[in-house]
């Protein structure tokens, strides 16, 4: 008589409250108000309605992005006494870029507790590359309003002073790497196309979308048409989530 196949045990899902003790471990900040923390994880496709996006992690995402440039750049003033205003501005657009902040989230595991909306597989699985960064700057805003400014200085330096000592990487023209992503995806040359100029002659404003098969446009503002077009393919990489440059 053959024995009867053991029925397979399924696999329990941590719970919401478990995965946020595990990332309150790898931050290495304990929450006061553990709301703070769910919000910074919180992508705005998981809102019941889009018109609350301030339940988001966009408004702490944007404070976590100033306060990360200040962190970082006191990190530097004192670490390179030698360095000229040039050389600290490099360093420090090399390290609060989108993708460092991408890489650091993804170190800590931040891909875990991302809250998205209903997307396809491959979609969200894009979309949390993309917004790993958001989530990182959203998470040093979380825990400056929680724990004040020495509690977010000793994240960004736990995370970030032995990327600090590394050379400094050259920053890749967008426009590059953008058109050597197209290429690889057997996408023609991306088209720059001037959507307005506003401004005086002499301090014109130039805003332009680059266009691609397949893709919505993306915008880019700025003084020039050139920086302008590097904005707006820095803007679809970012979309897209692909490493590369980043307008200095």
């Amino acid at each position: 008589m053959s024995a009867e196949p053991k029925a397979k045990k399924a696999v329990r899902r941590p719970s919401a409250k478990a995965i946020g003790k595990a990332i309150e471990q790898r931050i290495g900040h304990t929450f006061a108000d553990p709301s703070l923390l769910a919000t910074a994880f919180t992508h705005v496709s998981a809102l019941k309605s889009s018109r609350n996006r301030a339940d988001s992690y966009q408004r702490l995402e944007f404070l976590g992005d100033h306060v990360l440039g200040l962190i970082v750049s006191d990190m530097l003033y004192r670490a390179f006494p030698k360095a000229d205003e040039g050389e600290l501005s490099k360093r420090l657009a090399n390290l609060v870029r989108k993708e460092a902040c991408a890489d650091v989230a993804k170190s800590l595991g931040f891909n875990e507790g991302i809250k998205l909306g209903t997307v396809g597989a491959g979609a969200g699985a894009r979309l949390r590359n993309s917004v790993l960064g958001d989530i990182c700057e959203a998470v040093i805003g979380a825990v400056f309003l929680d724990g004040g400014y020495a509690a977010a200085a000793q994240f960004v330096e736990r995370n970030w002073t032995e990327r600090m000592h590394k050379p400094i990487r050259p920053l890749r023209d967008p426009k590059t790497v953008l058109q050597e992503w197209a290429q690889g995806k057997g996408l023609p040359t991306p088209v720059y196309r001037e959507v307005e100029r506003t401004g005086p002659h002499h301090d014109p404003q130039f805003r332009v979308a680059v266009e691609l098969p397949g893709l919505t446009p993306a915008e880019g503002v700025g003084g020039s048409k050139r920086a302008a077009e590097k904005l707006a393919a820095s803007a679809l990489l970012a979309r897209e989530g692909v490493s590369g440059g980043k307008d200095g």
